[in-house]
């Protein structure tokens, strides 16, 4: 028996050329009658003499046969292969290529029979190319077939076995450069996955005392926080063979490819452990089963069902550690989080301001900085701001500075590319003194409530030079990182926001469209002051689900409304209350210093842009009036 592939596809080929050659010897073709090859000019000498019996026309060919056989030389007859004189009864010619016009009445006038037929019939070689040819193309699609199936694992294995290979990326420690030395700030992280890469390192440490290491680290974070990076890092410092995949590439076109893949990856982590696999972007198959529209067949669904039981399933893995990032894990399904698998959440929140000094340093230890950059005034500057923003600041900063064809990167570069970040890319619009007045009136009106209302946090820089899609700016910024926000700031935050509306029907007597964004962060402040943080005086401490985002849209069809008609009129009562009672703490104040407030926007109009020295310049040379604490308070 041929177990060679190889030998297979010759021994058919053998026996098809035997099959075509057997053919041949029993079918040989039929010897004809010698015909000689004469020229045409001869041809028609004959035709003249009436020797010529019939024709046949083929093509550019004549054919014909003699009333007798005529004897002809060797030198009467084109490439003849003998020598002398031989009977022929037949002949062939051929017909000059530019035609001859008076052939068929010349031979109509000699009463020669005329035959016309088709051209001259395909050789014999090529017949037989014919007949092999769809055989050739069926034994190439066989060898094809072979060789994959020899490639994916012999005759026996799966020709769709590219599939099902998981994709992950294997690192080594040498071939992974990040270490903890390159992830700024997060001590508290680092400080719980110093634990893991200690038992990678040396497992029988923690056994001896009867301790198993979690199975699963979960990073969870915003987006941009560094938890991919701190992925990196920990298998940089583990020595540890490192897999990293993102979710979505278990998702493919075939059914049952994301749960074969799963299987391929654990069984690689397996042979290489002790090991380390990173799953990107979890939330991508790990959302809660049953919630979307797919039904309990889903592809997602198997592959998290794979997944769960690759974690912990029968067979235990306990010197492989699955470490996964997500900046969603509301969305993910329970029995992802239980103990045994990712039973370990690591939270990698956004660095306040003295991580976001470190942060900086480590994004700008390659560039040659001025004199004058001072890097803590940036990151007190730069609140909110994670370490994927801070690069993004420190990389804007040097095309700035790269622009201007600089030798140093100054501290004008950094508070340009902070601009450009918080408030968007500068645009050439060309307004009307009109436009300009307006815009300016209104920024004015947010800075004026801002600088009159206390809890409120200081204005770094108001402008009414298109930014984005804004066609002015006031811009705030906290001077230490916030953790909670009380609700007289809040509702501070309303009365600055109804400001600029507030300014324009002051002054204008109406409102115009500016007002837009405003009116859409007044309502969803607004909401989620009412229904989420208890802070409406009827309602009181409950809480709602309604100003919530939803994570997908099957979770949204199935919640039920959690509170009465009753209820949701009272929601939007409160609602409207809180967003009057800002709008009247605005008006108030503007009307109070309205000649400060024109003042002020003719500032804008003349400098385009006050920054917070300029405004605090501004303010120091006239005298504010208050709003009393009552009221501010309300």
């Amino acid at each position: 028996m041929l177990k060679d592939p190889w030998q297979r596809i010759l021994l058919l080929m053998a026996l098809v050329f035997a099959v075509n050659g057997l053919f041949l010897l029993i079918f040989p073709p039929t010897e004809q009658e010698p015909v000689a090859q004469i020229a045409y000019s001869r041809f028609k000498n004959e035709l003249s003499r009436e020797r010529i019996a019939e024709v046949t026309l083929q093509g550019e060919g004549l054919s014909g046969i003699f009333w007798e056989p005529l004897s002809l030389s060797s030198e009467d007859v084109v490439a003849a292969q003998f020598e002398g004189i031989r009977p022929y009864k037949r002949f062939r010619t051929n017909i000059p290529p530019f035609g001859d016009p008076g052939l068929i009445a010349f031979l109509e006038e000699h009463e020669v029979v005329i035959n016309v037929e088709p051209p001259e019939k395909t050789p014999v070689w090529v017949n037989l190319l014919a007949n092999l040819l769809p055989w050739i193309i069926i034994f190439g699609v066989w060898w094809y077939i072979f060789r994959r199936a020899r490639q994916q694992g012999g005759m026996g294995g799966n020709i769709l076995n590219k599939f099902s290979k998981s994709g992950a990326r294997m690192y080594t420690h040498k071939a992974s450069s990040k270490t903890f030395r390159d992830v700024a700030g997060l001590a508290e992280a680092k400080q719980e996955l110093q634990e893991i890469i200690a038992y990678l390192r040396n497992p029988g440490k923690f056994e001896r005392l009867g301790g198993k290491m979690p199975r699963g680290i979960l990073l969870v974070g915003p987006p941009g926080t560094g938890k991919t990076l701190m992925a990196r890092a920990v298998a940089g410092e583990a020595e540890v063979p490192f897999f990293n995949i993102s979710a979505s590439q278990f998702i493919e076109l075939f059914v049952g490819v994301g749960a074969s893949r799963v299987r391929d990856l654990f069984t690689n982590a397996k042979k290489n452990a002790p090991s380390i696999i990173f799953i990107d972007e979890l939330d991508a198959v790990g959302r809660s089963r049953g919630t979307g529209l797919g039904g309990g067949n889903d592809e997602r669904e198997q592959t998290l069902n794979q997944l769960l039981s690759e974690l912990d399933g029968f067979e235990p893995h306990d010197e492989v550690v699955v470490m996964a990032a997500t900046n969603r894990p509301d969305v993910l399904d329970t029995a992802l989080l239980r103990p045994g698998r990712f039973d370990r959440q690591v939270v990698v929140g956004r660095p306040d301001w003295r991580d976001r000094v470190k942060i900086l340093e480590v994004h700008t230890r390659n560039m040659p900085l001025a004199d004058d950059v001072n890097l803590e005034i940036i990151a007190k500057g730069t609140p909110g701001m994670v370490g994927a923003d801070l690069e993004g600041l420190a990389n804007e900063a040097a095309l700035i500075a790269a622009r201007e064809d600089t030798d140093k990167v100054f501290m004008i570069h950094f508070e340009q590319a902070k601009d450009r970040q918080l408030m968007g890319m500068e645009r050439k619009l060309f307004m009307s003194d009109q436009e300009k007045h307006i815009t300016a009136i209104h920024e004015a009106g947010h800075t004026l409530v801002a600088v009159c209302l206390p809890n409120t946090d200081p204005i770094h820089k108001v402008t009414i030079i298109p930014h984005g899609q804004a066609l002015g700016m006031t811009q705030q910024l906290p001077e230490d990182d916030r953790y909670h926000y009380q609700r007289s700031y809040l509702l501070a935050r309303l009365a600055v926001s109804l400001g600029g509306r507030a300014a324009e029907k002051l002054c204008f007597g109406e409102y115009s469209t500016g007002a837009q964004n405003d009116l859409k962060q007044v309502m969803d402040l607004a909401e989620k002051m009412v229904c989420q943080w208890g802070m409406s005086e009827k309602i009181g401490p409950l809480s709602f689900s309604r100003g919530e985002e939803h994570p997908f849209l099957g979770l949204k069809l199935a919640s039920e409304k959690s509170f009465s008609d009753k209820t949701a009129w009272l929601i939007d009562q409160e609602i409207e209350k809180l967003v009057n009672a800002g709008q009247d703490c605005a008006e108030q104040i503007l009307s109070e210093n309205r000649d400060v407030l024109e003042a002020l926007a003719d500032s804008l109009v003349e400098e385009e842009t006050l920054d917070q020295e300029r405004l605090e310049e501004f303010f120091k040379e006239r005298t504010l009036t208050l709003p009393d604490k009552s009221q501010t308070e309300s």
